[in-house]
């Protein structure tokens, strides 16, 4: 058995670990809140963004933007994997990076080059062993901004248009609730007409546009690509800190449990030296009689 000096080593690292894993886990909550507001607002305007494009394209031809554009055969692909810069998440970021690792190996024999553009350290560091990341955008994840949504889409946009990608996809993890993250895998270029979907009595063909409606799809098709990315990154954000509550929150209890468990331990030891001490003093006292 363990001398009383290892339980207590043991007990020392363990309350220590607690102490961490319960700030953590109130850091993590903190960060939820604030994270989860800034995705109830941006779903609001995506919903108010998407029925706005969605009215204005179908007035107009789906050859009216080069983005609407499908392309046959589809030879080349991007992917845009959205994971988080820390760890210590559970397998918030292994799931997401399983999902896109199967789906290249499903798909290498239909596409002649597969890219990953990866959003995050963790997707990156599971994918940079291979030659399939070209892209890594740093220090997009912790905090999601706009701005940094317009790079990533303006970079995607490009690509296409020169013909460097014939389609592109994003693959994120969904807010469901702090417990559970859905894996999404979404086409975000070309723009797929389905997506945009109003009801039939809004579907007019009878607009005026001002400005003409070449230069407006040219602002609203682009904007749209943006602004999925961004979401992307805010549900992705939310998520990541949803997992991270949850983990810290298991490892505080198991911390707990194992506290209790040696506290059990070490009290059997001292009360086995104690037995064992009370025995040499009798054992003492009747030589000495």
């Amino acid at each position: 058995m363990p001398a009383i000096k290892e339980f207590d080593t043991k007990l020392k690292s363990l309350k220590n670990t607690q102490k961490i894993t319960m700030t953590m886990k109130m850091v993590a909550a903190s960060k939820l809140r604030r994270a989860h507001q800034a995705q109830a607002s941006a779903k609001f305007y995506a919903q108010q963004l998407t029925a706005l494009t969605s009215r204005v394209a179908a007035s107009l031809p789906a050859s009216s933007h080069a983005l609407f554009t499908a392309r046959t055969p589809v030879k080349k692909a991007i992917i845009l994997i959205i994971t988080s810069d820390k760890g210590l998440c559970g397998a918030f970021n292994h799931n997401a990076n399983r999902r896109v690792g199967a789906w290249a190996r499903e798909n290498r024999s239909i596409h002649e080059r597969i890219e990953l553009w990866c959003c995050g350290r963790r997707g990156f560091m599971y994918f940079e062993r291979h030659d399939l990341v070209k892209n890594h955008y740093e220090n997009v994840t912790g905090t999601p901004r706009f701005s940094d949504a317009i790079k990533i889409g303006d970079d995607l946009i490009k690509a296409f248009n020169e013909g460097r990608c014939d389609t592109a996809y994003l693959s994120y993890n969904q807010f469901i609730n702090p417990l559970v993250q859905k894996t999404v895998f979404q086409k975000i270029l070309p723009v797929d007409s389905s997506v945009l979907t109003v009801q039939q009595e809004e579907r007019r063909s009878n607009y005026d546009f001002e400005p003409d409606e070449g230069t407006l799809l040219s602002f609203l098709i682009p904007h749209f690509v943006y602004f999925t990315i961004y979401f992307a990154l805010l549900e992705n954000s939310v998520g990541e800190h949803g997992a991270r509550m949850t983990a810290m929150d298991s490892a505080a209890r198991n911390a707990s449990e194992l506290i209790d468990r040696y506290t059990i331990s070490r009290n059997r030891a001292r009360q086995a030296a104690i037995t064992t001490e009370l025995t040499e003093i009798v054992a003492g006292a009747e030589v000495l009689k």
